[in-house]
């Protein structure tokens, strides 16, 4: 991969993972998230396992196997399956992404004790200046706050929250080496066992297929399972976690654009100035020493 592709992965990620609401916003309606997401997650990984044989990927061993379907537990299956259920269960989208907002500081603390990253104090300002320019970018949605914010629902996002910075965290850890198609593959087969316990469970695996929930679907599978997800694989592999994690800053900024453009909904100028600030807390926290800020190396 030349220098020059590999500068538009963060800004390709994080415009591509902005999109999740849209299947989110389409697919709720018509299926229990659990449910729903079991589905994704075994039709992401029939998908890999076909891109495996056309590839001739390497096989993992079966400890590495198993380290990636924990991963995938955690990364996939904890984070979506509780932002799903809090968002099913009535919690405000804006709340819950504040509250999913709270990750790239939680992923740097982690990566500082864990992996031993270096996180300067200018990173540090970076990501608090981030956080501030995502919590003015929600502040409109903040106001809809109503009967879904209970102790349940607030507890699902926390754990989502803490699910995906473990899950990132892990992947750099031991699974980074590991080939990254035969890695995603058994992260969704990860994802799918638990959600599918979590269907039987707690679900009656209602769902009523039409044009609104296929599209979700395959928008799903296909946009964020395998691009945005191959994405930040490959970001997490290169890069320091802490760097890779402040670019979650900036989805809300870009959702709230795709929302203004495809549905019409409010831009006011206290969100444009959100997107600012979270920019440039992002261009702190991705600041490499002697060089112009960028998100990767």
């Amino acid at each position: 991969m030349t220098s020059s592709p590999k500068r538009l992965i963060p800004a390709t990620f994080v415009l591509l993972w902005a999109t999740g609401f849209i299947g989110a916003r389409y697919a709720m309606p018509w299926a229990e998230p659990f449910t729903f997401l079991a589905v994704r997650f075994v039709l992401a990984f029939l998908l890999l396992a076909a891109v495996m044989l056309a590839l001739g990927s390497t096989r993992l061993t079966r400890r590495a196997a198993l380290h990636s379907v924990l991963i995938g537990m955690l990364l996939h299956g904890v984070y979506l399956g509780g932002v799903f259920w809090a968002i099913h269960q009535g919690l405000p989208a804006g709340l819950s992404a504040l509250i999913a907002g709270l990750q790239p500081v939680v992923t740097a603390v982690l990566a500082g004790k864990m992996l031993g990253e270096e996180i300067k104090p200018k990173h540090w300002v970076g990501l608090a200046i981030g956080f501030v320019g995502v919590v003015i970018v929600l502040s409109p949605k903040l106001g809809a706050i109503g009967g879904g914010v209970t102790w349940q629902t607030l507890t699902a996002s926390v754990i989502a929250m803490a699910g995906i910075s473990a899950g990132t965290i892990w992947q750099k850890r031991v699974g980074a080496a590991s080939d990254l198609v035969s890695g995603t593959f058994w992260q969704y087969v990860g994802a799918a066992i638990l959600m599918t316990i979590a269907s039987f469970a707690f679900e009656h695996q209602q769902v009523t297929i039409n044009g609104e929930l296929i599209f979700a679907m395959a928008w799903l599978v296909f946009v964020l399972s395998i691009g945005a997800i191959f994405l930040l694989m490959v970001m997490i592999r290169d890069g320091a976690i802490s760097k890779v994690a402040s670019l979650f800053y900036l989805v809300p900024a870009v959702t709230a654009v795709l929302a203004w453009l495809l549905f019409g909904e409010e831009l006011s100028a206290i969100q444009l100035v959100g997107m600012a600030i979270a920019t440039l807390g992002v261009g702190l926290a991705t600041a490499q020493p002697g060089t112009r800020a960028r998100a990767s190396r």
